[in-house]
């Protein structure tokens, strides 16, 4: 009997997309396609890479503003926002594109009389990769395109609840001329997603998603002995010290935990403030989350969307709920965003003081539009409460002082440490996590290690 995926969206919860479901048998061809494709593109030069990718990021680029729209009516996200991950997903392309040579370039391992040395970067085949609904193009960018500059071939599962995102990047390839079977997508259930990891033939495994669904990737991959990447979320802190610039502070915290409606892997979900400026930050922050206007991502006006679905909605009211019973004061009144109804997508922002580590809402990720703050006394109390958590993604200090962040950043157990910013992935720098925010890294010239393989080459040139 065959299967099929279907994309509810949050917006109004009707069908908005359905699409077959890939057999095994069919997902095996696939890979064989791949295969087949794969030994004839490490052969074509880096510089002809660069032509036929920048000519796809082109074709992609030129559909943003439909691209964008998609984004709304699949997971909810505004349509005024909904352009920034079009913009993010050139920069990231480009880049990636741009330094590909220098960073797969051999390695000369210096001179040595009558031997010639060096270290190649051999593409290690096909590369499977496995990506998220909340932003469906920056998480599958990062791994999509320098697998393919690498000189590999890939298998792209997205998300059941963004389909049409794999096909626009199939959509994309195919006007930029990219080799047949040099990409290709599969809508997959989550056991055939599995089986196909322990296919041979799928040489890497790039994922993002949830803790328990990465440890069942991992171990899939490890009946293989084939590399993984693993991007797992996070439970990202905020510090901000007393000599922070308090108006950019609140706006930029604000952003950071209720943009996307909460649901970034890199957004600020909890927060610790110097008590000399702790009243001043929550005034300041209430007043602005009190501005969002929580309704249909298809409204212009609209500032905050619906959650990606109802459940999920349902369990961040759940840690809210818990946190209330324990003791926390909720500062805003959801009855203010009359959209906002249990069991709905819809969520009202929410801010929570009188909050600690007992709390699900401080140490289990939250995925949702609440944020906890915590009153703090000094530096090694604010790092203390930093370092108390499962996850390590992203950390984000608010000071004016240079050399504190710095010294303060070595002490935080993360992936990323900001300075006055936060939310933000520079593609000019490792993205990485530790803990259970998982292991290795894409973006930057450390990105190309783990989809390539080094060769060593040792010539005896003089007998």
């Amino acid at each position: 009997m065959s299967r099929s995926l279907k994309c509810i969206t949050p917006v109004d919860g009707s069908v908005y997309v359905e699409r077959p479901l890939a057999s095994l048998a069919e997902a095996a061809a696939a890979l064989s396609r791949a295969r087949a494709a794969q030994q004839a593109w490490r052969q074509v030069g880096v510089s002809d890479r660069q032509g036929l990718l920048s000519r796809a990021v082109d074709a992609f680029i030129a559909d943003g503003s439909d691209i964008a729209r998609e984004i709304s009516w699949q997971m909810g996200r505004p349509v005024s926002q909904a352009p920034g991950e079009v913009r993010g997903f050139e920069e990231r392309a480009r880049y990636m594109i741009e330094i590909a040579p220098q960073s797969l370039g051999a390695i000369d391992a210096g001179p040595k009389e009558g031997f010639t040395r060096f270290v190649r970067r051999d593409p290690l085949g096909v590369v499977f990769i496995i990506a998220p609904w909340n932003y469906p193009y920056l998480t599958a960018v990062n791994s999509v395109v320098p697998a393919l500059m690498a000189g590999n071939a890939v298998l792209l599962k997205h998300s059941a609840q963004t389909p049409l995102c794999a096909e626009r990047f199939a959509a994309a390839f195919q006007s930029a001329g990219l080799p047949e079977g040099l990409f290709q997508y599969l809508h997959l259930g989550h056991r055939e997603a599995l089986a196909l990891i322990e296919t041979d033939g799928v040489d890497f495994v790039a994922f993002t998603g949830s803790v328990p669904a990465g440890h069942a990737v991992q171990a899939a991959a490890a009946k293989r002995f084939i590399g993984v990447g693993l991007e797992l979320g996070g439970k990202d802190p905020a510090y901000v010290r007393a000599d922070a610039n308090l108006e950019h502070t609140v706006e930029n915290v604000v952003d950071g935990a209720f943009f996307n409606s909460g649901q970034s892997c890199c957004g600020i979900e909890r927060v610790y403030v110097h008590e000399a400026i702790y009243d001043a930050f929550v005034e300041g922050a209430a007043k602005l989350v009190n501005r969002y206007r929580l309704g249909n991502p298809l409204d212009e006006g609209t500032t905050l969307g619906p959650m990606v679905k109802a459940q999920a909605a349902d369990f961040v009211r759940g840690q809210i709920a818990d946190a209330l019973k324990a003791g926390a004061k909720a500062v805003i009144d959801p009855a203010k965003f009359e959209a906002d109804d249990p069991g709905s997508p819809y969520l009202a922002p929410q801010i929570l003081l009188n909050v600690d580590h007992t709390m699900r809402v401080m140490t289990e990720e939250s995925f949702g539009p609440v944020v906890g703050i915590m009153k703090v006394r000094s530096d090694d109390e604010a790092v203390a409460l930093m370092n108390d958590s499962e996850f390590g993604l992203t950390a984000s200090i608010w000071t004016r002082d240079e050399k504190a962040a710095l010294d303060i950043g070595d002490r935080v157990a993360t992936g990323t440490w900001f300075m006055n910013r936060a939310d933000y992935l520079d593609p000019a720098l490792a993205w990485t996590g530790v803990k259970d925010s998982g292991r290795g890294c894409t973006l930057s010239r450390l990105g190309y290690e783990q989809l390539t393989r080094p060769k060593s080459f040792h010539l005896k040139v003089k007998i």
